[in-house]
């Protein structure tokens, strides 16, 4: 059967800015391809372009016969006053499904994605709810392949869950735009990075992000054995030239031709190889005061009077890394607010250290679209203050990968990830005691990433990090606040331990839960939107995620039990009391583990069956 998708040589340039060019992309039935590449490689074009959306400059796409293609673009938006099931009956009308099928399939789709109302807004939706909404409107025109382009920006920790289940499940092919490395590793049997390091302009790899790492490495690693190899012998043209050789003979010329167009490649490659990366470094500003917020019994509440959270005690201090997460909608902005002093709690005390400087990166990205880049990093003059010294705004824009060019443009023509950047160049000139940043991954590529969380890491300060990469979260917090969205709000070490704890939360409220739809399920209304009436158990989003670790726990388990029997038989050991002792306590340890382990898989195995 030929390719669902089938683009050869298509090539994109924006005014001077070649994107990409003579890129070939086939996408075949079962395809789930990862998508990545540095910010400005031309990811959401080449997709758009897929999608059938823009046209290409050159090169052609072909589509197979009849093959239905869902597009969901990044930003996620519908017209006022439209409600969802109003949202997803348009898209049913547009993608010419029977009418005895429409409401059946409206339900399903619902379902599936968690709505509790279809007669919510549309547009009054949270960006994470509206996203989902998006997914659902391209999922009701059963697609052979759907297009997605940043699809976890918004969503939440559960929203991503359930996304990572629906796009490994899907009968559809998918092609996924996104800097979530959790999520490729979790969801992608292909990544495809656009880069023009590359000499096709792209790598493409089977396998998950880890193979793709791999493979990537070992790329590189022989395109620097060939460029070294390329420049030795160019540098033995260079010294065979300078002795000036006679370029009567034949063979004199046929070699300083040679020599030209060794020197013509080398040049090629190192202008291709060359890797700019965004130098981010936050500035601290040196407070010897431990303590900077105190938290003591206080209560969250909107103005609605609905309750976020109460009766927290916490103390920020310096060098704590805090990663605040929960649902939308939970309150984790709020919580912002509260710590800015923008919001007053509800009941109990906020204590702040005197001159106490916050540095706060806002998840909505504000900037004035009608500046020009260079007024949005200096709007004082050419030049910014940066510990203690002025660097020319030229200089300081070079540092986050901007062009002298790009410095007369105005701000509405950056992408996402390059308004990020602007966001972040200003943030680092403010010193700072404690560094809010409310979802800053959103848009920024994965090179990008990587150095944000290194200078993370380094920020001598406190940092409040709002964010559903769940790779920055385990790489930079050292403690998690936790939101269930019900009103509570827990510390735990980790994320694991968090969503141990919003399981517990589930669980406890589950036989309300029961009893409120037993009660209500006589008309029927329960079973028409979609939700499960049957009294059997099936695994919750958490429980599918350890279901899915646990095999690898057990043999970890195993061998751990193995190895700590070996000691206790070892006949050193058993001569030494003090050995013995603490080996048979080893072994009591281990044997607990493994036991609980497989009581454990037994029941997860139960629910899932």
């Amino acid at each position: 059967m030929p390719p669902i998708l089938n683009a050869q040589s298509v090539s994109k340039t924006f005014g001077a800015t070649p994107l990409f060019r003579n890129i070939s992309i086939t996408v075949q039935d079962g395809d789930r391809i990862g998508l990545i590449g540095p910010n400005g490689a031309g990811k959401s074009t080449l997709l758009a372009v897929l999608a059938s959306q823009i046209d290409p400059d050159s090169g052609e796409l072909a589509v197979r016969k009849r093959a239905r293609t869902a597009y969901v673009p990044q930003d996620s938006r519908f017209a006022p006053g439209l409600s969802v099931r109003q949202v997803l009956q348009q898209a049913l009308a547009s993608a010419q499904v029977p009418e005895s099928e429409r409401n059946g399939r409206l339900h399903e789709v619902t379902g599936r994605a968690g709505f509790a109302s279809l007669d919510a807004e549309a547009a009054a939706l949270s960006g994470g709810w509206r996203k989902r909404l998006a997914i659902a409107q391209a999922l009701v025109s059963s697609p052979e392949v759907m297009l997605l382009d940043e699809p976890t920006n918004h969503l939440d920790l559960a929203g991503i869950e359930w996304l990572e289940g629906l796009v490994c499940n899907a009968p559809f092919a998918t092609v996924t735009v996104s800097h979530d490395r959790y999520f490729l590793e979790n969801t992608a049997t292909e990544i495809i990075e656009l880069n023009r390091i590359f000499a096709d302009g792209l790598l493409r790899v089977k396998g998950n992000f880890s193979r793709f790492l791999e493979e990537k490495q070992a790329y590189l690693e022989s395109q620097t054995r060939q460029q070294e190899s390329l420049r030795n012998r160019v540098k033995t043209e260079i010294d065979w030239l300078r002795r000036g050789p006679k370029a009567r003979t034949t063979k004199s010329k046929a070699r300083i031709d040679t020599a030209k167009e060794l020197i013509g490649q080398l040049g090629a490659i190192d202008a291709r190889t060359t890797v700019n990366t965004a130098s981010i470094d936050f500035a601290a500003s040196q407070r010897k005061t431990k303590r900077l917020v105190e938290f003591e019994d206080v209560t969250c509440a909107l103005p609605d009077g609905r309750q976020l959270f109460s009766g927290l005690n916490f103390i920020l201090s310096a060098g704590i890394k805090v990663g605040l997460v929960g649902p939308n909608g939970s309150g984790k902005t709020t919580f912002l607010r509260l710590l800015r002093g923008e919001l007053p709690p509800a009941t109990g005390t906020v204590r702040r250290a005197d001159a106490l400087r916050l540095v706060y990166f806002s998840q909505m990205r504000e900037l004035d679209e009608n500046l020009t880049l260079r007024r949005a990093l200096a709007p004082e003059g050419d030049s910014v203050s940066y510990q203690g010294r002025l660097v020319h705004v030229a200089s300081w824009a070079s540092r986050f990968l901007f062009t002298g060019e790009q410095l007369n443009q105005p701000v509405k023509n950056l992408s996402g990830g390059e308004r990020a950047r602007v966001l972040i160049a200003k943030l680092m000139l403010e010193p700072a005691d404690v560094l809010l940043l409310d979802e800053p991954t959103n848009d920024l590529d994965i090179p990008t990433l990587e150095i944000l969380e290194e200078n993370l890491l380094d920020f001598p300060g406190a940092l409040v990090l709002v964010t559903h990469d769940r790779y920055l979260l385990d790489r930079v917090a050292n403690t998690v606040l936790g939101l269930d969205g019900l009103g509570h709000i827990g510390q735990f070490a980790d994320c694991p331990q968090w969503e141990a704890w919003l399981q517990e939360q589930e669980q406890a409220n589950q036989p309300s839960n029961l009893s409120d739809k037993s009660s209500r399920r006589p008309n029927g209304s329960e079973a028409a939107a979609g939700t499960p009436v049957s009294g059997k158990k099936k695994l919750s989003y958490l429980e599918t995620r350890e279901f899915a670790t646990i095999e690898q726990r057990v043999e970890v388990s195993d061998s751990r039990l193995a190895a700590a029997r070996d000691q206790v038989g070892h006949p050193s050991i058993a001569s030494n009391a003090t050995a013995l002792q603490a080996a048979l306590a080893e072994l009591d340890a281990a044997q607990q583990e493994n036991d609980t382990l497989y009581a454990r898989w037994a029941e997860l195995t139960e629910k899932a069956g």
